[in-house]
């Protein structure tokens, strides 16, 4: 209880603001604009890279510690940003209310990531966009190998993050049409190091 509530926060912050990590948040992060949902906003490494196309910004995290460091990091923002400490299960906006959502690292380490990914799409307005920069299931046999073995005991001391997730198919699977993905090994050991990076977009036509 007391690694999950003091130490962990501040590993996750320390560990993410690794010069790869932050490279790609200068990647993607701009491209969102209007009202955005950051989901997993964490101790707020992605706030310096949003633009003025922003109104708005929610950012959802389970960690009390790491939201109370966001929020130091929220008073220099020139636009509005609200804090919610939960979950992404039951995301507390309105159908179809924001105009971006934002992952970054965090759809590996949720209970069940499709239901999170089927509320993105419900907050979604028609044509949004769903940013995303994940790590997950590699394409190479031996590094799954490696990922299926570890992530039992990766997921206890790195906060419920799975190494093996298939980002894609998750994303795909939930109802999203993925308009830009690539793929890639950041430097790091490989297990670890495969990332999904890119833009879906939501169907909302009738029946999906």
């Amino acid at each position: 209880m007391l690694y999950r509530r003091f130490v962990l926060p501040r590993l996750i912050d320390w560990a993410m603001r690794r010069d790869d990590a932050t490279r790609l948040r200068r990647l993607f992060v701009p491209k969102a604009v209007g009202v955005v949902l950051e989901i997993g906003i964490g101790s707020g490494l992605n706030l310096p890279f949003y633009t003025s196309a922003v109104t708005r910004l929610y950012g959802l995290d389970p960690s009390g510690e790491l939201i109370e460091l966001a929020r130091r990091r929220a008073s220099a923002m020139a636009f509005p940003v609200e804090f919610f400490n939960q979950g992404a299960e039951q995301i507390p906006l309105g159908e179809r209310s924001v105009d971006t959502v934002v992952v970054t690292w965090s759809l590996c380490s949720v209970d069940d990531p499709a239901v999170v990914l089927t509320e993105i799409r419900r907050v979604l307005k028609p044509g949004g966009r769903f940013i995303f920069v994940e790590h997950g299931l590699s394409p190479d046999d031996g590094v799954r190998k490696w990922q299926n073995r570890l992530t039992p005991v990766w997921r206890r001391c790195a906060g419920g993050c799975h190494l093996n997730r298939p980002m894609d198919t998750l994303i795909r699977n939930a109802g999203f049409a993925v308009a830009d993905l690539r793929t890639e090994y950041v430097p790091g050991p490989r297990p670890m190091t495969f990332m999904f990076e890119g833009i879906a977009h939501a169907d909302h036509s009738p029946g999906a």
